[in-house]
């Protein structure tokens, strides 16, 4: 299972840096970007702009997840930083083939995410066409909440689906995963920690104590 660690806490601090730089020092595999516009969801995080002063992201491998209105603009800009893979929500567009075609034109791989209350049939048409689908175990927008444990249906219809197409998407799971609910994150591929992570200076540590499946 792959880690992938969200930097949302970092927003504000002063040492934004040194703290990216001693995430990469550790057995981490990606640096996920928490991109928010205020409006979609009422919080707000980093523009492009802000994103490219952050000196330790250009040596990090970047999954970033868009969650705005303005799903086209977000992704001609971020695709500028070369990430991994760029996810957008379903929610967000009117027509998700659109900016699945767009992601893959940057040679970004692509992803889809969809929230707590939105259904995964919704993902099908889509399915054979992605590189990454992103359950939110949380209401995106804040960091800190509680894991709802409904996700794990989620997350095992997603790979029934996969076992019974041969799909090649992965399933990334993001929201209240700490050492206790990562028991429902079994059939992941990736999962996506800030807070308890980031929570104190012991990063290797706390990453430790989540016993990622092998």
């Amino acid at each position: 299972m792959k880690l992938s660690v969200s930097i949302l806490s970092f927003k504000n601090d002063d040492y934004i840096n040194k703290n990216i730089e001693k995430l990469n020092a550790c057995l981490i595999d990606y640096i996920h970007l928490d991109i928010m516009d205020g409006k979609f969801v009422p919080n707000k995080t980093w523009t492009i702009d802000e994103v490219r002063e952050i000196s330790t992201l250009k040596s990090s491998k970047l999954d970033v997840h868009l969650m705005v209105e303005d799903v086209k603009k977000y992704v001609n800009e971020f695709a500028s930083l070369n990430p991994q893979y760029i996810t957008f929500h379903y929610e967000a567009v009117k027509n998700p083939m659109e900016i699945i075609t767009l992601i893959k034109s940057y040679n970004i791989k692509v992803g889809i995410s969809i929230k707590p209350e939105t259904d995964v049939n919704c993902l099908l048409p889509f399915l054979d066409f992605i590189d990454l689908v992103l359950v939110m175990s949380v209401n995106p927008g804040f960091g800190g909440q509680q894991f709802l444990p409904s996700s794990k249906q989620k997350i095992d219809s997603l790979l029934e689906l996969r076992n019974q197409n041969n799909y090649k998407y992965i399933i990334e799971v993001d929201g209240g995963v700490n050492d206790e609910t990562i028991k429902y994150c079994q059939n992941c591929d990736m999962v996506v920690v800030g807070s308890y992570i980031t929570k104190n200076s012991n990063y290797e540590e706390n990453i430790k104590s989540l016993k990622l499946k092998e």
